[in-house]
Formats: C-alpha cells, sequence, structure tokens
C-alpha cells in the first residue's frame, strides 16, 4: 500500500490535541495495516522520525432512530509517538 493509502485522516479529539504536548499525534488508518507500515507511512508523508505506534480498533456501534436500526462502521486507531522535539507543522492548529 502507499503511504496516503494507510494514513486515513487526523484525529482531532480533547485527548490527541492534549497529547501533542508529548509529540503524540493520533491517526485514523487503514484496517489491514500494522505498526510498521504505519511508522514508515508517517515517516514518508510528514519527514519525522516516529519512536513508537499504538493502534487499536474500534467497533461497530448500533444506532437507532426511532423505530430504524442502523450501523456506525468500525475503525483503527493509531497512536504515533514522535521523537523528543519534532512536531508535525502541517497538523498544529
Amino acid at each position: 500500500m502507499h503511504p496516503e493509502q494507510i494514513i486515513l485522516e487526523q484525529l482531532v479529539t480533547e485527548k490527541a490535541v492534549g497529547a501533542r504536548a508529548l509529540s503524540r499525534y493520533a491517526f485514523k488508518v487503514h484496517l489491514n495495516a500494522d505498526k510498521v507500515s504505519i511508522a514508515s507511512a508517517i515517516e514518508k508523508i510528514f519527514k519525522v522520525k516516529v519512536v513508537s505506534v499504538n493502534t487499536l480498533k474500534i467497533k461497530p456501534k448500533i444506532r437507532r432512530r426511532g423505530y430504524q436500526v442502523g450501523k456506525k462502521s468500525g475503525f483503527k486507531k493509531a497512536y504515533v509517538t514522535l521523537k523528543q522535539g519534532q512536531k508535525i507543522e502541517e497538523l498544529e492548529v
């Protein structure tokens, strides 16, 4: 897979924004991506050094609206820790 296919989007949550002070960034990634491919994709796209990658899968959730039942899709999330003192300038708000 190409790096652009692995990293789908940046996650902007309260926890993710607070972790930026520690050089940790949260991304929504492809379901079949492993930690090594995520780290190499981040290094190629943003030109930074990745120290560690932690991943987790978010399960699909059932949502109801009246009598209609639907399902939100699940996804894979990756927390990427960069080398001390490095930042991804493109993602800073």
